[in-house]
């Protein structure tokens, strides 16, 4: 190598790390979350308060009592399946940043079941029908984007979060127009009737039956079935897919019905066994931190329920210490996301590494 090459190779590059052994990637990801302990820790020095008494407060009131425990249950049941409903398609490849509206358009429908038929069926059928008109319309509303993909290569990011807001607007509408509750001064959807809600299991909606059986299957259908395969494959390679013989098309518009369908599912939990109406946020964001849980989870169904439970007991967590401490929303925010932050940073330095130019004496080395 010349002098003149080393003068223009950069100081230092980022390059590809082969593969860790498995036990080293679990210690950096260990190692990440006592990263941002320590920097949430002083973070709230600064605030004035003894990282301690703030972290135990965290567990206490998240998990430590009957109360905090059933809550956060009921924040990690539709995160975990906002994060299994986009599994598919990011195995795919096909970047559904949609679960938000897909939870929405399900729970539109869920709604109209609860609001207007609930005199006409008995509660089983009720919850029968509203829970497959559900995952019907959330799976036809993930398939406007796959066929605009399949058909004609639209980018499924861009179009997936302007389905976001589609679905968001149509509640808005259903809120002051139709569906209002004209016994309130501010316009809202009339809250269930008692017949329209989930029953409840060990004191929480059947909803965290559903989502752990989810969680069977979708590991199941990803790993030990034909469509699984398909859908890795054309995740690795699309050319190799057509090759082979596969139906692309078919296959992405397939596997986004399905995970549509899921985040309808999601959405009729959240109405019927959560908030008890509809609301322009009744998906509350976990479409979107479903990503995160899919990223750290490598899209592996049963870690994606460890995750899942971590960050609601952060977000249930922040709110107790919100009431107890005094501590602002946003500070709690900005801690919750200096450990989501550090948790995804592991994942950088697992798979790839600083490269420092060598130092050369002469000409040639």
């Amino acid at each position: 190598m010349t002098y003149e090459n080393v003068k223009k190779e950069p100081l230092v590059r980022i390059a590809k790390r082969p593969e860790l052994p498995k036990k080293k990637a679990i210690l950096v990801r260990i190692s990440s979350i006592f990263v941002a302990l320590l920097l949430g820790g002083l973070l709230i020095l600064a605030l004035g308060y003894n990282p301690a008494l703030v972290y135990a407060d965290i567990i206490k009131g998240s998990i430590l009592s009957s109360t905090a425990l059933k809550s956060t249950i009921k924040i990690a049941v539709p995160l975990l399946g906002a994060a299994l409903a986009i599994a598919p398609a990011f195995k795919m490849k096909f970047w559904n940043c949609g679960a938000e509206g897909q939870i929405t358009i399900g729970a539109i429908v869920a709604t109209y079941f609860a609001l207007f038929q609930v005199d006409n069926l008995p509660s089983p059928v009720l919850f029968i029908v509203a829970f497959a008109a559900a995952a019907i319309a959330g799976g036809l509303w993930g398939l406007i984007p796959a066929f605009f993909k399949a058909r004609w290569g639209s980018n499924e990011t861009l179009f997936t979060l302007m389905l976001n807001y589609i679905a968001i607007g149509f509640v808005k509408y259903l809120r002051v127009g139709p569906w209002m509750d004209k016994g309130q001064m501010f316009p809202k959807i009339p809250m269930f009737d008692k017949a329209a809600r989930l029953p409840e299991v060990f004191g929480i909606h059947i909803g965290w039956i559903i989502v752990l059986a989810l969680v069977i299957f979708i590991y199941i259908y990803m790993t030990r079935t034909k469509h699984g395969y398909e859908i890795a494959v054309v995740g690795e390679s699309v050319s190799t897919a057509r090759y082979s013989g596969m139906n692309v098309k078919k296959i992405i518009m397939r596997t986004m019905f399905l995970s549509g369908a899921i985040a309808g599912i999601v959405g009729w939990m959240m109405v019927c066994g959560t908030n008890y109406t509809l609301s322009d946020t009744t998906a509350n964001g976990y479409g979107f931190t479903a990503i995160v849980v899919a990223w750290l989870s490598k899209l592996n169904p049963f870690t994606m329920v460890a995750i899942s439970a971590f960050l609601a007991v952060l977000q249930k967590g922040s709110n107790t210490i919100q009431t107890n401490f005094g501590i602002p929303a946003s500070a709690s925010e900005v801690l919750t996301g200096l450990i989501l932050l550090c948790m995804l940073g592991s994942e950088f330095f697992i798979n790839y590494r600083f490269v420092f130019r060598k130092k050369t004496v002469g000409g040639d080395k």
